[in-house]
């Protein structure tokens, strides 16, 4: 089990096509800041049809896409 397994599961249950999060977000569903380990583990997102489309430093937001 991943440790952004609830965010995961959060995505996938929204169901948008496109879902904007800040890091302040995702910190309150995970219970962890946003580290470098987010990029190894954002792959497994994949496994619920989504996938991260941008993660901006600037405006601490990350932005995930449905997978088609």
């Amino acid at each position: 089990m991943s440790k952004y397994s609830a965010l995961w599961d959060y995505v996938c249950q929204s169901g948008q096509a496109s879902l904007r999060m800040t890091f302040e977000e995702i910190q309150s569903i995970t219970g962890l800041s946003i580290d470098h380990s987010f990029l190894t583990c954002k792959k497994e997102l994949a496994a619920y049809g989504y996938q991260v489309g941008k993660i901006s430093l600037k405006k601490q937001t990350v932005i995930f896409n449905k997978m088609e």
